[in-house]
Parts: structure tokens; C-alpha cells; sequence
């Protein structure tokens, strides 16, 4: 027997299951966890960028002084 052509049901891929909350369109926190959740990564790359310029200032510190001791001497 031939397949159908006209049964289009299944096609275009799947939807994303919605909650309960969702569908009755309280689904605001769902957004609201993902702006935290942004929040809460910009401030640890933040802190991170800090962090690794303090590092790299500290290890130039040093070498730069030696420098400058050696060019008096």
C-alpha cells in the first residue's frame, strides 16, 4: 500500500514541552531565572577579569623593579 502524501502530521521538527505555568502563561519566572542566571555570570567574568589583571600587574611588579635595581647599579 502506498504511504500518504497528505498526512502532514509529525513534520517540522518537535515543539518544546510547556509547563503547566507556561500554558497558562505564568511562565515569567522562567525568564526571570535566566536574567539571575545572566547576572549571576557577568559578575563572576567580572571578578575573574579583575583577578587576572591583579595577577598580571603582580607579576610585572616585580620584573620591572629588577630592572630598574639593575640599571642603577
Amino acid at each position: 500500500m502506498a504511504k500518504s502524501r497528505n498526512n502532514l502530521l509529525g513534520v517540522g521538527g518537535q515543539r518544546k514541552k510547556l509547563s503547566r505555568a507556561d500554558q497558562q502563561g505564568a511562565g515569567s519566572a522562567r525568564v526571570a531565572d535566566r536574567k539571575v542566571a545572566e547576572d549571576k555570570k557577568q559578575e563572576l567574568v567580572r571578578k575573574m577579569r579583575e583577578r587576572a589583571e591583579a595577577q598580571t600587574a603582580a607579576t610585572a611588579e616585580p620584573s620591572a623593579e629588577q630592572d630598574a635595581s639593575s640599571a642603577q647599579s
